[in-house]
C-alpha cells in the first residue's frame, strides 16, 4: 500500500462475518490500528467482528489458522506492528508471517489481511498507525471488497 489509496467509499456489507487478530506487542501502535480498522469497518455496516488479542505478530498466523477452521470468516484481518531494531529479526517475522498467512487464506479459501506493519523504525511506524497514513481503514477496505468478492465466487 502507498501514500496513493484509494479514496473510494467503503461498500455496505452488514452481513460480512469478520474476524480480527491484534498483536498486543507494540500496543500502542496495534491499538491505533485496530481502532482506525474498527471505524472504518463501521462504516461498512460491520459492528461486531470477532477480535482475538496474540502476543506478538509472529503469533498472529497460528491465531489465524485457528479461526479460520473454527468461525470460517468471511475474511480475517491480522494486525501487527513490528519495528526494526539491531538485528533482521523484522524481516524475518516480516517475511514468515507474509508467507503462513497466505498460507492460511489458500487452505481455507479465505481472505486473510496482511496488517503487519514493518518499518525501519518507530517514526515510520507512528505515521502509519498514529499519525496521518491511515493503514487501519486500508486494511478495512481491502477486507470489506475481499470478503465480498469471496461471497460472489463461493454462494
Amino acid at each position: 500500500m502507498s501514500l496513493n489509496a484509494s479514496k473510494e467509499p467503503i461498500p455496505s456489507a452488514p452481513k460480512l462475518k469478520v474476524a480480527i487478530i491484534a498483536a498486543r506487542y507494540n500496543l500502542k501502535l496495534v491499538d491505533a490500528l485496530l481502532e482506525h480498522t474498527l471505524a472504518t469497518l463501521r462504516q461498512a455496516g460491520i459492528h461486531e467482528p470477532v477480535i482475538e488479542r496474540v502476543p506478538g505478530s509472529a503469533e498472529l498466523p497460528f491465531a489465524a489458522e485457528m479461526i479460520a477452521s473454527a468461525m470460517h470468516p468471511d475474511v480475517i484481518i491480522a494486525l501487527g506492528v513490528v519495528v526494526a531494531g539491531d538485528t533482521d529479526h523484522h524481516t524475518l517475522i516480516g517475511n514468515a508471517t507474509a508467507q503462513a498467512l497466505c498460507q492460511v487464506s489458500l487452505h481455507h479459501r479465505i481472505p486473510v489481511i496482511n496488517g503487519i506493519l514493518i518499518t525501519n523504525n518507530r517514526e515510520q511506524a507512528e505515521a502509519r498507525t498514529i499519525g496521518p497514513i491511515n493503514r487501519g481503514s486500508e486494511f478495512a477496505h481491502a477486507a470489506v471488497e475481499m470478503g465480498l468478492l469471496k461471497n460472489q465466487w463461493t454462494r
